[in-house]
């Protein structure tokens, strides 16, 4: 019991955190509150759906493909919604659910409102220490912790993630020493973009496909950024993997726990916020970003 809790908890933890930290990205960059973020996500898992199902393509090929859509359609998104109005932050949030609302009602209108499911990356079991745990889940867990630290390594060791952090830091200061303020925010879009499509071609073995799976991932991202600070990302990581195991006990270890779960995540969220208002890593507010 205990060690599939562990290595379910962090397959989970390992998907909130590729979406949180997409979504603290975004923000400490942009200053974008976007919404509509796990509505990518959900794109992106319909797409596979539709590649791999409906069109018979191979299931890798399909995972590519999707995470290629939804990276469109994304920039996209930054570039006809999004850019013309952010500097204006409540605009910028209302457009943005009224985007995931778009989006929602598009899956339902192509694939309607009946749950359905995609594929796991890996099929088959392991049995360690006699216990059975999921193929699917251990691979699930190895992809989001290689993406995440190929992520911490753009941004630390390359020319391109030290100008996005510079942008992060200070939008008029890097603008005057060269660096495209507008292009390092659209490619910190394409790039969190990317990261909530990985999480959504991997939800396959932890939750079925429904239109509306976007708002129910999207309670637990800002839990998790809330949890962590907001714009800081080793917040939204350390966060991810909590929420990600106190969702999993509870699913293993309360009556009907499967409906608990977001409950639970909030009331951790709640307790910590209590005794720490600004989080786990949050900054009082502006001290520094990324």
């Amino acid at each position: 019991m205990i060690q599939e809790i562990l290595i379910n908890g962090a397959a989970t933890g390992g998907v909130f955190a590729l979406l949180a930290v997409g979504f603290s990205l975004i923000f400490g960059v942009a200053r974008i509150i976007n919404l509509a973020h796990t509505a990518f996500c959900m794109l992106a898992a319909y797409s596979v759906y539709a590649f791999s199902t409906i069109y018979g393509l191979n299931f890798y090929l399909s995972v590519v493909l999707a995470i290629l859509l939804t990276v469109f359609v994304g920039s996209c998104a930054y570039r006809l919604c999004f850019h013309p109005i952010r500097e204006h932050e409540l605009a910028v949030m209302v457009v943005s659910v009224a985007l995931g609302i778009i989006i929602q009602q598009l899956m339902v209108l192509i694939f309607g409102g009946t749950f359905r499911s995609i594929p796991s990356f890996a099929a088959g079991y392991l049995e360690l220490l006699g216990v059975r745990i999921l193929k699917g889940h251990l691979l699930v867990l190895g992809i989001a912790l290689f993406s995440l630290f190929l992520v911490w390594l753009m941004l630390t060791k390359t020319k391109l993630g030290i100008a996005i952090r510079a942008t992060a830091q200070d939008r008029e200061m890097a603008s005057l020493v060269g660096i495209n303020v507008g292009w390092m925010c659209m490619i910190t879009m394409a790039m969190a973009v990317a990261l909530a499509a990985l999480a959504g071609t991997m939800v396959g073995p932890l939750i079925t496909l429904s239109p509306w799976m976007w708002l129910q991932l999207l309670v637990v991202v800002l839990a998790v950024v809330i949890l962590g600070g907001l714009g800081s990302l080793k917040g939204s990581l350390l966060a991810a993997f909590l929420l990600g195991y106190t969702e999993t006990a509870v699913v293993h270890f309360v009556p009907m726990g499967s409906f608990l779960r977001g409950v639970a995540s909030l009331i951790v969220m709640l307790i910590v916020l209590l005794v720490r208002p600004e989080g786990l890593f949050g900054i009082s507010f502006e001290e520094e970003r990324l």
